[in-house]
């Protein structure tokens, strides 16, 4: 029997600070930044967040702006000159938007719900 498996992570909030961006060696650039998500319960959750050749708006993104990012859980492994091997978990953005308008947030539901049904 063939299982399936999904790894999607949403996640709606704001940017606690402005995203670092960089070029790396290869000549690809990456953002690295965090979302703060207060559930309900009150307690926020400051979540690191990587984008790989982000959009140039991101780099414009001021404290406290509503992101919203779909992507995956993903767990790297690195060297680190100082300890050896070291790794990072955080998410990696597939959709990337600033406070998204209706149309924008119906979109991303219609491809969310479509992954999860998938699953069924």
């Amino acid at each position: 029997m063939a299982t399936e498996a999904i790894n999607l992570a949403v996640l709606w909030g704001e940017c606690p600070a402005p995203p670092e961006v960089r070029q790396l060696p290869s000549g690809q650039r990456v953002a690295n930044l965090s979302i703060r998500v207060r559930p309900e319960d009150g307690r926020a959750d400051s979540v690191p967040v990587t984008v790989w050749e982000p959009p140039g708006w991101l780099e414009e993104v001021d404290e406290g702006e509503e992101i919203l990012v779909v992507g995956r859980v993903r767990r790297r492994f690195y060297r680190n000159p100082v300890s050896g091997t070291a790794s990072r978990t955080d998410v990696e953005a597939a959709v990337i938007a600033r406070r998204p308008d209706a149309r924008r947030r119906e979109s991303l539901r219609r491809r969310v719900d479509h992954m999860l049904e998938s699953l069924e």
